[in-house]
């Protein structure tokens, strides 16, 4: 006797990808420097500049909840030197990290910052 087998997939945030654990629910790439500028992105509608060093990173589609995984990287500070990322309480539609400098504690603008939220 055959069984057939049929695999729901749903749909990601409306983007008309399929739904996978694990998989990316949003991502980005941009410049932290002068104007914030996003390089590429997905399911990430803009940046809100804070001021130095703090930014807000703004989804396209909000996610079902805030209980995701934000996995972040900054390099090239504007000031040189090693960084400290801190992220604050984030919200089923957003997200804000600070970047400070280690050796002095105030916050600094990065070249390069990229951000990968999973759920």
């Amino acid at each position: 006797m055959s069984t057939l087998r049929v695999n729901t997939l749903q749909n990601a945030a409306g983007t008309g990808q399929p739904a996978m654990s694990g998989a990316a629910k949003a991502w980005v790439n941009f410049n932290g420097t002068g104007t914030v500028a996003i390089r590429a992105s997905f399911n990430v509608t803009s940046i809100t500049d804070n001021g130095t060093g703090d930014y807000t990173v703004n989804f396209t589609t909000a996610l079902e909840d805030a209980n995701y995984c934000v996995s972040t990287a900054i390099g090239e500070s504007a000031t040189g030197g090693n960084s400290i990322i801190n992220l604050y309480t984030p919200t089923s539609s957003s997200f804000r990290f600070t970047s400070r400098a280690s050796s002095t504690n105030t916050f600094q603008d990065s070249v390069n910052c990229c951000s990968a939220i999973f759920r």
